[in-house]
């Protein structure tokens, strides 16, 4: 049986040099399920800056503690490893976020808002994040007056913490029909509101034409920055795979549609990875080359060079075989015959973190969570 090969062990192939603005790239943890563990996300914190990223944004659908339960403190143990977490991320000169989604604060605000405001001041006295944002995603339209109660939210946010950047993410992050199906009709005027009523310092996340789109035309971007005010902060849905359909595939291709010049039109880019942290490297480590390398930036090419920096060469020629069934296929397609077949082909490397996520994929252990678009 070949040697494991440790995960964060291999060199990167980002050389360092970059035109992009200090913290314009990073990732956000922010998709619906089973989070990362403590210890991915202190080896994320040593891996993303030398791979081309510049934050790490901490928002796990399933810490209740950001969302339901936002009133309460975390647990001990929790804010430990939260503690932990922010100190290795500066460590690293990695730039830390946390992503607040306070569900329901819109409702008798001034009610709540002492308890509000006690949640951000804890935030900056325990983590002293670099970034705070503020998330109104994924949750119901359910008054008229939607905009103006988030934008007083907001701002009453801004003013307590010492947070160097805002994000604010709305309730309608992108033109995408499907969000109004199932939250419920965009409030009128609602983007032209947010966009007049948001505070200069805050940035605002959108995820383009659709949830999760696989291209960025300029003139869209442009429309969202005339509607909102401000160049949009993008917030790109691949490779994240927590949806009922997504969850099926494994999404290990590099990044497509990502041009260099989409940073002439953008306040930053952050990226929602899969549940898989090991494998979402695959996908992570050839963004930060599309802006490097603008019309040199061939994904294809580069695939074989990532999956070998990151995986080995004899794993990586192997995985390059089956991304058709990984990438393509995915779990609804493969029959029983097909899925023993790739458990028996990576049995040979099944110590390696990449493959134990692997075979817990094709397990159905990342089944879709039925929280996804409807917590």
């Amino acid at each position: 049986m070949p040697e494991p090969v440790s995960p964060f062990s291999s060199q990167p192939v980002f050389t360092g040099q970059s035109s992009l603005p200090h913290n314009f790239l990073g990732v956000i943890e922010g998709f619906f399920g089973h989070s990362w563990s403590w210890p991915q996300r202190q080896e994320y914190a040593r891996w993303l800056p030398r791979h081309g990223y510049g934050f790490y944004i901490y928002a796990p659908k399933d810490d209740d503690y950001l969302r339901r339960r936002w009133q309460q403190p975390w647990p001990d143990q929790q804010l430990a490893e939260l503690r932990a977490l922010a100190a290795s991320c500066k460590a690293n000169h990695l730039a830390f976020g946390i992503g607040l989604t306070p569900l329901g604060a819109h409702h008798d605000y001034p009610q709540k808002r002492a308890q509000l405001l006690a949640k951000v001041q804890l935030i900056d006295a325990e983590l002293a994040p670099d970034i705070l944002a503020v998330l109104f995603d994924d949750m119901p339209s359910d008054t008229p007056e939607l905009a103006r109660l988030q934008l007083t939210i907001a701002h009453d946010i801004a003013a307590h913490t010492r947070a160097k950047r805002l994000i604010f993410c709305p309730s309608f992050y992108s033109t995408d029909p499907i969000l109004e199906k199932v939250f419920g009709a965009m409030p009128a005027n609602y983007w032209p509101e947010l966009g007049s009523g948001l505070d200069a310092h805050f940035d605002l996340f959108w995820t383009g034409p659709k949830v999760c789109s696989t291209h960025y035309p300029l003139d869209h971007l442009s429309w969202v920055a005339d509607t909102l005010k401000r160049k949009p902060f993008l917030w790109d849905n691949y490779p994240v795979n927590d949806g009922k359909k997504a969850s099926n595939f494994l999404y290990l291709r590099p990044f497509e549609n990502r041009p260099a010049q989409l940073q002439h039109y953008l306040a930053g880019h952050a990226v929602n990875p899969m549940k898989q942290p090991v494998l979402s490297r695959l996908p992570l480590a050839s963004l930060p080359l599309s802006y490097q390398l603008v019309d040199d930036y061939h994904p294809d090419a580069l695939w074989m060079q990532i999956a070998g920096e990151e995986l080995g060469a004899e794993l990586a020629r192997q995985l390059t075989i089956d991304l058709p069934a990984f990438c393509q296929l995915g779990l609804e397609q493969l029959g029983e015959n097909d899925k023993q077949q790739l458990r028996q082909r990576y049995q040979p490397y099944r110590c390696h973190p990449a493959v134990i996520e692997l075979l817990d994929w094709l397990d159905g252990r990342y089944q879709f969570d039925p929280a996804c678009l409807t917590d």
